[in-house]
């Protein structure tokens, strides 16, 4: 068995960064590019492999979607990995009224769409006894501004996350309650917690495959992979720029 298939058929393999997905369609960019992908393994749900992406040893999780996959898959796969960075990657849909499908909106602050304890003085969207958002690290948001990704418009601001799929109906309320955010997805804002809680610098990298329209479950399903494609792109760009800084 190879040194990399060791790793990942380990439970607590050691990595330099933590990178999850949902679903596999958002996975398949990252085996695509990598050099080396290690044996695929099983952990409370979620599917790990380790791969070698230049020479950097990344953990790559699918965990499932929604906020409780990811934040147990992200508790997990940070623990015991020794890994310097935590990003979440895939698709997501366009709150803002300039983001258009195709583009890559990078998330400087991330919010639970949900949560709501204001009765007693929290903000909106703030888990009590947590921070009112959780700020990306700054060195990861500068190594992602200095990616070419090749074509696509790269967006930074507000990702808002909740166990729903924001279609036309809901996407009212949605910019209502956060008239700032970019985009919305079911997953990035646990993975925050979980990388706070853990002390692992993280970041949300999310290309746009839908604009919470009328269709919005038909467009997310024709370009979920392009939008997969182009998260995966940027977060290559910045894993090399970091690492090599870091």
């Amino acid at each position: 068995m190879s040194g990399i298939a060791e790793l990942s058929a380990a439970s607590g393999a050691r990595a330099d960064a933590v990178v999850v997905t949902a679903m596999g369609v958002e996975a398949s960019p990252f085996l695509d590019r990598a050099s080396a992908v290690g044996d695929e393994v099983e952990v409370v749900g979620a599917r790990r492999r380790v791969l070698d992406m230049n020479g950097a040893r990344v953990l790559l999780v699918t965990c499932g979607i929604g906020i409780v996959n990811a934040a147990s898959a992200a508790t997990l796969a940070l623990h015991g990995t020794g890994a310097r960075v935590a990003l979440s990657a895939g698709s997501a849909g366009g709150l803002g009224l300039d983001v258009r499908v195709g583009d890559v909106v990078v998330g400087a602050t991330t919010v639970f769409g949900a949560a709501d304890a204001r009765v007693f003085g929290y903000a909106l969207g703030q888990v009590p006894g947590m921070p009112a958002q959780f700020d990306a690290d700054p060195a990861l948001l500068t190594a992602a501004a200095g990616v070419d990704a090749g074509g696509p418009t790269v967006r930074t601001g507000l990702i808002v996350s909740s166990d729903v799929f924001v279609d036309a109906e809901r996407a009212v309320g949605m910019r209502d309650a956060f008239p700032d955010a970019l985009a919305c997805d079911m997953e990035s804002t646990a993975l925050a917690q979980a990388a706070y809680l853990a002390g692992v610098p993280f970041l949300s990298v999310r290309g746009i495959s839908d604009l919470c329209g009328p269709i919005a479950g038909v467009d997310f399903s024709a370009h979920v992979d392009d939008a997969a494609e182009r998260s995966a792109t940027v977060v290559v760009g910045l894993l090399d720029a970091f690492l090599a800084t870091a």
